[in-house]
């Protein structure tokens, strides 16, 4: 017996005055066939009408031609739309912390592989992680080399950050380790990376450069001079200042707000800023410019003499505010300090009607 019907049901029925068992099949829409024995009972059977659906897939092109989107807007779209983002630096590694600092509303996550027990198999684990809490990733190396960056953006980060950028020639390195020949260095096995989602992804060649943000960290004596010149190399997206490594590069490691410090952090800041503007303001004028574009944007890490929204107010378009495990450090720290500082008093006998004075304690 045959039925066209996407959905059926039988209801309970007694057995039929037959000899023996009778045969009863169903064929549903689909091609499923059920055989039914005549001897059983059965209250309900439902045949879903539908397959289940698979993930959404972005179409381009031709129809085998597939993009898988992970996150709906970008960290350079966001940048460039005039958004200032605020981050996390992620030093321990864990996926855990990864995920609760993307639940937190983070725009995004360096995942630090430069300090920290972090490595390459350590990273991905907090990428997805991250990826299940919607939030962009972006991978700081242990160093600026061809090595580290194509093992990075093989997994995937929506940026990449390279330290100790001290030289227009260093940036334009960087840049270089970010792409594919004949414009750069970096190794191909784009069939089979996570980064083209194992090869599923066949826009992940076409779109992966522009997509990517580049960002060279500034930290030392030596890049003060040459600041312009590394911020003008085409393809570096972000300036990012190291505070603490340009404090002890000018012999200042244990006083990184010192005056001097602050003096040539400042003026490294109003040189990149000026230079985004120019370039901005030159792009503009151009036929079809646009004024939100040109010249790399300015990333900073806020530190305890100079909080985030300090940088914010500066014109800072990444600010780092906080390092997790800075933050569980001075959690845990308060937590101890708090209850050492309780006063108990022997014999006295307790309120247990009392609120408790901390409504808001961790653990609730």
């Amino acid at each position: 017996m045959a039925a066209s019907l996407s959905t059926m049901e039988l209801a309970t029925a007694a057995k039929p005055p037959l000899l023996g068992p009778q045969i009863l099949q169903i064929q549903s829409a689909h091609s499923t066939t059920l055989s039914l024995r005549s001897d059983q009972m059965f209250t309900a059977i439902s045949i879903p009408s539908r397959r289940p659906s698979l993930p959404p897939v972005r179409s381009a092109g031709s129809p085998s031609h597939q993009e898988y989107e992970t996150f709906p807007r970008s960290l350079k779209s966001r940048l460039a739309a005039g958004e200032t983002l605020y981050g996390l630096f992620l030093l321990s590694a864990s996926p855990t912390l990864a995920e609760i600092a993307g639940l937190a509303g983070y725009d995004y996550v360096v995942v630090d592989m430069e300090h920290g027990p972090g490595g390459i198999s350590d990273a991905l684990p907090c990428l997805r992680a991250l990826a299940a809490a919607r939030t962009p990733a972006v991978l700081r190396l242990p160093e600026p080399s061809a090595v580290w960056a194509k093992k990075a953006l093989d997994i995937g980060p929506q940026g990449i950050m390279f330290p100790m950028v001290d030289s227009p020639a260093a940036a334009a390195h960087a840049v270089s380790c970010c792409r594919f020949p004949p414009r750069g260095v970096r190794g191909s096995a784009h069939t089979v990376v996570r980064a083209s989602a194992y090869g599923l992804d066949d826009g992940y060649l076409a779109r992966c450069e522009e997509e990517l943000l580049v960002m060279c960290q500034v930290e030392s004596v030596d890049a003060v001079s040459e600041i312009e010149a590394i911020a003008a190399v085409e393809g570096v997206d972000v300036i990012q200042m190291g505070p603490l490594d340009l404090s002890g590069s000018m012999g200042y490691l244990w006083d990184p707000g010192n005056k001097k410090v602050r003096q040539v952090l400042r003026e490294l800041e109003r040189r990149v800023l000026g230079l985004k503007k120019r370039q901005s303001e030159a792009n503009a004028a151009a036929e079809g410019g646009s004024a939100s574009l040109g010249g790399p944007y300015l990333g900073g890490f806020a530190m305890p003499h100079d909080p985030p929204e300090e940088l914010k107010a500066r014109g800072y378009h990444m600010v780092a505010g906080a390092v997790d495990v800075g933050l569980f450090r001075q959690a845990a720290a308060e937590d101890v300090r708090r209850f050492r500082r309780a006063e108990v008093e022997i014999g006295e006998e307790g309120h247990e009607d009392e609120k408790p004075r901390d409504e808001s304690y961790w653990s609730e």
